[in-house]
């Protein structure tokens, strides 16, 4: 298994930042382009490779990405597209999709695909066709249609990437589990495509509180999350979720902070290593300092006291 690479345009002259930009993502997923308003492009990438999973983890400023359809063998792999931060519309041939942080969707890399994207970072995985359609025996029918990140299918795909990127950057290459890695992504995988059909049959417009939880569970690295985000992403009021919140004995701001917390908590645990500016970063906080006095007040402690005594 390969190490983790790191690339950003501030690295480069400011006027060569989108041609150097073009050149690496062409040069990562064959057809692949970028458009921004500015050569002066403001973009970072990690990028790493499991057997035959080819990922990325791309940040960067509003842009459309292109794909120019890929010959010969396109049709036998598929690109995810996960959304962590930001929002995005991504269509091919007829179909399209919008995306939502937690959100994913899946394209053939035999045709070419467009995505507009606001500012933003996703995860995009491309991978095998036959090892996911072996799972998912209507995959042609799951192309380009959204895949809702907050069944509990998707937040376990979800959770099971970020804190497979985050042993990779801790622990470096290690050829030894590479093949269980790529055995539970498609299964995973699998999992979240099927659960996705329970949260659609349940009914855009209904106010649950187990779809409320699902929402915040799948989106809480999102630094936007609040009130008007969640009311969007169930469609409905913000009287709505905020009187759904009530009922739970608590506010949309602290139910948040404190699952973000929670979160940050068991991320500690299970990875004691961890920088704990990235992760607050990762799950949301604008400011480390900000996340540590929480911490404290949530859990008595310090987060680095917090992994120390566990």
């Amino acid at each position: 298994m390969n190490m983790i690479e790191k690339f950003a345009t501030r690295d480069v002259a400011p006027a060569q930042r989108l041609n150097f930009w073009n050149e690496l993502v062409g040069q990562t997923y064959a057809g692949t382009f970028i458009n921004a308003p500015t050569a002066a492009f403001d973009a970072e990438m990690l990028r790493w490779k499991i057997g035959d999973l080819d990922m990325i983890r791309p940040r960067s400023e509003p842009s459309t990405v292109g794909r120019n359809p890929v010959p010969g063998g396109g049709g036998d792999r598929v690109v995810l597209h996960l959304q962590c931060r930001g929002q995005s519309r991504h269509r091919q041939e007829r179909r399209e999709a919008q995306l939502s942080p937690g959100d994913f969707v899946l394209s053939s890399a035999a045709d070419g695909y467009t995505i507009d994207l606001a500012s933003h970072e996703l995860l995009v995985v491309e991978f095998p066709r036959a090892a996911l359609a072996a799972r998912v025996t209507d995959l042609d029918d799951r192309l380009m249609t959204r895949i809702c990140g907050a069944s509990p299918g998707g937040r376990i795909f979800h959770d099971y990437l970020l804190s497979l990127w985050r042993h990779g950057a801790l622990n470096g290459p290690d050829d030894g589990w590479q093949d269980g890695v790529a055995e539970a992504f498609y299964d995973l995988a699998a999992l979240a495509v099927r659960g996705s059909d329970a949260v659609k049959s349940a009914g855009p417009g209904i106010a649950s509180r187990s779809r409320l939880e699902a929402i915040v569970q799948s989106r809480l690295g999102d630094p936007e999350l609040r009130t008007g985000s969640i009311a969007d992403a169930m469609r409905v009021s913000p009287r709505t979720v905020q009187n759904l919140f009530a009922a739970m004995g608590t506010t949309p701001s602290l139910y948040v902070l404190e699952q973000r917390l929670k979160r940050a908590g068991d991320i500690l645990l299970a990875n004691p290593g961890a920088n704990i500016t990235a992760l607050a970063f990762e799950l949301g906080f604008n400011d480390s300092a900000y996340f540590t006095r929480c911490f404290r007040r949530q859990f008595g402690t310090t987060p680095s006291a917090w992994r120390a005594r566990h």
